[in-house]
């Protein structure tokens, strides 16, 4: 019998379709802004780790891009990243959005879901925007299709139940060591939640003219004699006439962002930062191997 005063530690995954809240779970749970939020679809690239400490567990999360159809090459990195997590992990959240219809998204990720030997927590996210009495069929019609260990119905956003959800992913971690220290929230190097920030930054302001054809390359971050952390950076794009959407009107687009996402980095870093951002166009990036290996899409990640 296990000894109930044993620290207990593990990985946690989080699966769904794109956009059902993932990010905003993880940065709720983790209580800073370290996986990039947005109403488009597949923001999240690489396995995001937010890490939850307390005296008597540790959690380590792994956030995984949105599972998805995928078009090109960067779309088949995003999805091998996404399945990869499945194979090391102790418990996995399927998260769906409860407000809307399950659809071929859902029903795509639960046949995947079918040969996982990883305990799987069915999340249903946004209780807040559907009446209580549509719950139980919902929860019924998930359950007719999935074994799940455990359901747990959420609102990543207001933060309803996540305490519950945290709880009950404790009991089923296997004792073990603390990873990390206390006060770190993601094993990525800061170059990485860095570039996050700032491509965060372009998706909001651009909305729909800017497509996902866009990386972060963060060059150098270092100190000045100010004191000051420079941090310079370049934006990736596949067309000149992306560059000049980034640019904006006499520069302005581009200082936004800049104004933006020195914001994020400040509170990231708690140190006063020097942004230098430039717009790179760089020709079909995402069918290139060598670029995806160049702006962080390693094939040794999944």
């Amino acid at each position: 019998m296990k000894n109930k005063n044993e620290h207990k530690s593990g990985f946690v995954s989080i699966v769904g379709r794109p956009n059902v809240g993932k990010s905003t779970l993880l940065n709720r749970i983790v209580g800073q802004k370290i996986a990039i939020m947005s109403d488009k679809a597949q923001t999240t690239r690489n396995k995001i780790q937010g890490i939850y400490t307390t005296p008597e567990s540790q959690i380590v999360f792994i956030d995984t891009p949105g599972i998805h159809k995928p078009k090109h090459r960067l779309g088949d990195f995003m999805v091998e990243s996404a399945f990869s997590a499945f194979r090391e992990v102790d418990v996995i959240l399927f998260m769906v959005n409860i407000a809307e219809k399950r659809g071929p998204g859902d029903n795509f990720i639960i046949e995947r879901l079918k040969t996982v030997k990883s305990p799987v927590f069915l999340i249903l996210n946004k209780i807040d925007k559907i009446h209580p009495d549509q719950l139980l069929p919902i929860i019924e019609d998930y359950r007719s299709l999935v074994d799940f260990a455990q359901v747990i119905p959420i609102s990543a956003s207001e933060g309803n139940n996540v305490d519950t959800l945290l709880e009950e992913i404790t009991k089923y971690l296997p004792a073990g060591p603390q990873f990390y220290p206390e006060d770190q929230v993601t094993d990525h190097p800061e170059y990485f939640i860095v570039s996050e920030l700032i491509r965060e930054k372009v998706l909001e302001l651009t909305r729909e003219e800017v497509p996902h054809s866009v990386a972060v390359v963060v060059e150098s971050m270092q100190r000045n004699e100010l004191g000051k952390v420079q941090v310079h950076a370049a934006i990736i794009v596949e067309r000149s006439s992306q560059k000049g959407i980034i640019i904006g009107k006499g520069g302005k687009m581009l200082k936004d962002i800049g104004i933006r996402a020195r914001r994020d980095i400040e509170v990231l870093l708690g140190d006063k930062i020097y942004l230098d951002l430039w717009v790179k166009v760089q020709k079909d990036w995402r069918d290139r191997q060598t670029n995806l290996q160049d702006y962080g899409y390693r094939k040794d990640d999944y």
